[in-house]
């Protein structure tokens, strides 16, 4: 396969929407109203196909920001206090507020398209916990893609979806974002789009770190492992603005398997305990007021309930079991006094129990079946898993964008009043993103995602509006980009032919080995799973120094077909958050996350220096990497 042998493919649009999970779902559905009602055409570019792309992709048993504003449960400003409390601080409010004024309408919509949300007897949702609702949620994704690609068919010809296409690299002209250019994975087509406003909506990033599972598991992970930070590759290749990439997520899970944990802390009132049975949330509680305000606060933050736990384990005391045995036993013990009843609970309680797997984890059901775990009978192990790359959930990481003119602080408007103010655009006039692609706006999750899709999608939407004219495109930086994103393919065919084994040769190295160079390094320099989470400053910066001459090394990757062509360039796109990530870990000379990173040589928080947003810029036209604090401003609530 040559390069000479792809057909390039020119789609002109008004709205490109990069990606094809919640967020991008949710753009596609908001902006197909607007769009509509002012002439525009809206054109989705999907790596994968929309039905079952992006993190939701095999389903959820819970959605975890439902705030019940209109019932009164909950107000915007209490998600608003929550968010600051689990992310010790560190959050753009204005963009949390307003995502949780808005996701209650998206989760209504859900419901409306078919998703069965669990009822009580009275009628209402069935709560997990104070902001997570249960459902049956197999199909949840296939329910919300439906409805974006029904509103799109609304549009007929103005809108348009290409479905397995590998969106690479961003198109700039005179400062801006105006298009996009990748490859399909099924043809040989390499496509340029442009575009009069770009939201970048393509997922967080997995396996940039070495993940617990090798050998015969390697490809498990919490996230979804053709998640390669496409987003954050794509916004800081444009110039954009990013923030909080050192808030890497690492979530505490089923081992192995990585099943959800989230309804047998919250529904089945489960405790975990280390292999001693001590409780170490109890035994270790001491530990919190080192953290004050955010130790001693509720609900502790999630990276210091992982924190208590690795210190277990790095005492010797693991490993860590969650007690199903004893979770279900004490649910069922209001029932012993009548056998048949008992029972009935019994069988109810292990059904649930099973689902809960099989909604969103069927792998972990695979594994409690093949090691004979039987969750009413014997615990099972727990265990924090690797590093991930997401805005979306508990970590943070993702690009600096503008948020609602009545809410964002004069501090950071004032960034955005020489490009124009629209909602979640980034630093680059017309490139917007939402989801796992905008950073500092944490525990949106699924439902919150969609909901911010649909806030981004209406700023692009007025972007358009006021910039109303077909985008200049430079036909030469197009037939470079072309020659750069195919050039892997010619390598291959030249140089294969002259050793015996085609994945080894001196001329170029295979994704696949990359991607575990990049994974050792991350693993071992930048606080990764064998080195307990734990770095510093020399270890640091010899990993850059490493992942220097990877970088160079990248030049030398080789493709023997379209599938590893588009493994080239996530691995790629890994590098690069890889050292956006460790850039920020070096920079913030504090351990503000115990349970995510701890900086050996910073063992402890500051807040007198460094409660502050970390921003980073990587210039496209010098190739440096500029790093700044940005103050944390509060909303008053």
């Amino acid at each position: 396969m040559k390069p000479s042998d792809f057909e390039t493919v020119r789609v002109d649009t008004d709205l490109l929407i990069l990606g094809g999970g919640m967020s991008a779902c949710g753009a596609a559905f908001e902006a197909s109203y607007w769009a509509k009602k002012h002439g525009l055409k809206v054109t989705v570019v999907d790596k994968a196909a929309m039905d079952r792309s992006g993190a939701v992709a095999m389903g959820l048993s819970a959605i975890n920001q439902y705030i019940g504003y209109g019932k009164g449960q909950n107000t915007v400003e209490d998600y608003v206090k929550y968010v600051r409390q689990d992310l010790m601080g560190i959050s753009r409010e204005d963009l949390v507020y307003d995502i949780a004024r808005h996701v209650d309408s998206s989760v209504h919509l859900f419901e409306k398209w078919g998703l069965p949300i669990w009822k009580d007897e009275n009628g209402e949702y069935v709560h997990e916990g104070r902001w997570q609702i249960m459902i049956n949620g197999e199909s949840y994704k296939v329910i919300v893609a439906e409805a974006a690609k029904n509103a799109l068919a609304t549009m007929g010809d103005q809108a348009q979806i290409f479905e397995r296409v590998f969106i690479v690299e961003p198109l700039l002209k005179d400062g801006k974002c105006v298009g996009a250019v990748g490859f399909s994975v099924r043809e040989n087509k390499f496509y340029v789009f442009t575009a009069k406003a770009v939201m970048a909506c393509m997922g967080g990033a997995v396996h940039v770190f070495r993940p617990r599972s090798v050998g015969e598991g390697l490809g498990r992970a919490w996230y979804p492992p053709w998640n390669s930070g496409s987003t954050a590759y794509f916004t800081i290749r444009a110039g954009a603005e990013m923030t909080c990439q050192e808030v890497r997520f690492i979530p505490v899970r089923f081992k192995d398997g990585y099943g959800p944990v989230g309804a047998w802390f919250l529904l089945f009132k489960s405790r975990a305990t280390n292999a001693l049975g001590g409780e170490y949330m109890v035994e270790r509680a001491d530990e919190l007021k080192k953290w004050a305000p955010y130790g001693t606060g509720k609900p502790i933050p999630a990276n210091l309930r992982n924190w208590l736990g690795m210190e277990d384990v790095m005492e010797g005391k693991g490993p860590i079991y969650m007690r199903t045995e004893e979770a279900i036993a004490n649910l069922a013990a209001a029932y012993k006094d009548d056998p048949k009843a008992f029972k009935k609970k019994m069988k109810e309680l292990e059904s649930e129990a099973w689902e809960d797997f099989l909604d969103m984890t069927i792998s972990q059901a695979l594994l409690w079946a093949g090691m004979n775990i039987q969750p009413e009978e014997k615990p099972s192990e727990i265990a924090a898993a690797e590093p991930y790359f997401i805005g979306s959930h508990s970590g943070a990481s993702g690009a600096w964008v503008c948020g609602p003119e009545d809410l964002m602080p004069a501090e950071y408007k004032k960034q955005w009043e020489a490009i124009g103010v629209y909602n979640h655009m980034t630093t680059v006039p017309g490139l917007f993103t939402a989801g796992d692609g905008a950073g500092a706006s944490s525990h949106k999750f699924s439902s919150g995602s969609h909901a911010e899709g649909r806030i981004a999608a209406k700023g692009a939407i007025a972007y358009i509006l006021d910039h109303n004219e077909a985008p200049q495109v430079d036909e030469a930086q197009i037939a470079a980009l072309r020659d750069k994103i195919l050039a892997p393919l010619a390598r291959f065919e030249e140089f294969s032919p002259i050793s015996s084994d085609p994945d080894i040769n001196h001329n170029y190295i295979k994704p696949k080995m990359f991607m575990f160079r990049l994974q050792k390094i991350m693993d071992e320099y930048v606080a990764g799973v064998s080195a307990q989470f734990t770095t510093n400053k020399h270890l640091l910066e010899r990993g850059l120094e490493l992942l220097t001459m990877l970088r160079e090394d990248s030049e030398k990757l080789a493709a023997e077909d379209l599938h590893e062509l588009m493994r080239c360039w996530e691995n790629v796109q890994r590098m690069w958050i890889a050292e956006s990530h460790l850039r920020h870990v070096l920079f913030r000379e504090e351990s503000r996350w115990p349970g995510y990173y701890y900086r050996a040589d910073f063992p402890d928080m500051d807040e007198a220096n460094w409660k502050v947003f970390v921003n980073s810029v990587w210039d496209p036209a010098t190739g440096e990497w500029t790093m700044k604090k940005v103050p944390v401003v509060h909303l008053d609530v």
